[in-house]
């Protein structure tokens, strides 16, 4: 089923999501069995409020699916805190949750890791203390990033957020959602770390709408994105280096508990033959297919592992 979810977004149409956590749940299903290592188990595969999100999600449930396993998604809780509790309280069964939110704002650290393997590990190994397996990562790096449309980067000659701080101030203007204009790791750490003008202009914007204000250029010149994001290459949008790696790290990974791996230790090796697949550029792919074209996420998902041969 197709969706206008382009101009939905553009609208602020997609915050009409529920707020009710657990509301709902979405089943997944698999018709290409690929075994029965996982006969006996259940449950539901949780998601954060974005596309790419459900997309995984689905991943996860529809390739254990194959493997004997009857587990559903639940793509109807909003906000990344509202899922981790709906996962450590025992609601979902997992689902995918990235380094850095992990890092930053479930362990309190304040500090981000630059290498990707020692970010990873660190987190592993605080979660492993609450009970939360980390299974093996995608390479995926769904870190913060500024845009700005492609003519306009070229007109003013920049390719780095060092470029952006020598721009005069009435040219550094930014959109971003509130969320990042207060975290350790958003636009505070940012315009120090960069020197980025005291005098910059800043207009806060809903996720999906930033993305198309960016495109236009009116709000702002540069728009607070993911790299992951699909719409990034969809709306001809260039993204700023982080010449500094002021931006902590955020590859995901599926995260199950410790005892349902303890009992069924081939997930581990089911989503080792996954995850490795899930790059940056993939994901991108997959996620234009969603807020570009506006495909259902479990079809995505669907049609990506049977392309792989994973179900």
């Amino acid at each position: 089923m197709k969706k206008p979810v382009l101009a939905l977004l553009a609208t602020g149409v997609v915050a009409a999501l529920s707020l009710t956590a657990c509301g709902g749940s979405a089943s997944s299903s698999t018709d290409t069995a690929k075994g029965k290592e996982l006969d006996g188990l259940t449950g539901v595969f949780g998601a954060k409020d974005f596309s790419e999100q459900f997309i995984l999600s689905n991943i996860a449930s529809q390739v254990l699916n194959a493997h004997g396993a009857k587990t559903t998604t639940n793509t109807k809780v909003v906000g990344s805190a509202n899922v981790r509790t709906a996962f450590e309280t025992g609601q979902f069964a997992g689902y995918w949750e990235y380094t850095g939110t992990s890092w930053i704002t479930y362990n309190k650290q304040t500090t981000p890791i630059k290498d990707k393997k020692e970010m990873f590990d660190a987190v592993k190994a605080t979660d492993a203390k609450k009970g939360i397996a980390w299974l093996d990562p995608a390479p995926l790096n769904n870190t913060y990033a500024f845009a700005i449309r492609e003519d306009k980067a070229k007109e003013l000659n920049i390719k780095s957020l060092s470029d952006i701080a020598k721009l005069p101030a009435k040219e550094q203007t930014f959109c971003m959602e509130s969320e990042f204009s207060t975290r350790d790791d958003g636009w505070p750490g940012l315009k120090k770390a960069y020197g980025l003008s005291p005098d910059a202009k800043v207009s806060m914007l809903d996720t999906g709408v930033i993305y198309t204000a960016t495109q236009k250029g009116q709000d702002c010149n540069f728009g607070e994105v993911f790299e992951t994001d699909g719409r990034i290459s969809a709306l001809k949008l260039q993204v700023m280096q982080d010449d500094k790696q002021f931006f902590p790290i955020y590859q995901g990974a599926l995260t199950i508990k410790a005892d349902m791996l303890a009992k069924y230790p081939a997930i581990a090796d089911i989503m080792a033959k996954v995850s490795p697949k899930l790059t940056t550029e993939v994901m991108q792919k997959l996620n234009a297919k969603a807020d570009v074209d506006g495909d259902d996420p479990d079809k995505i998902a669907s049609d990506w592992l049977k392309s792989e041969g994973l179900i």
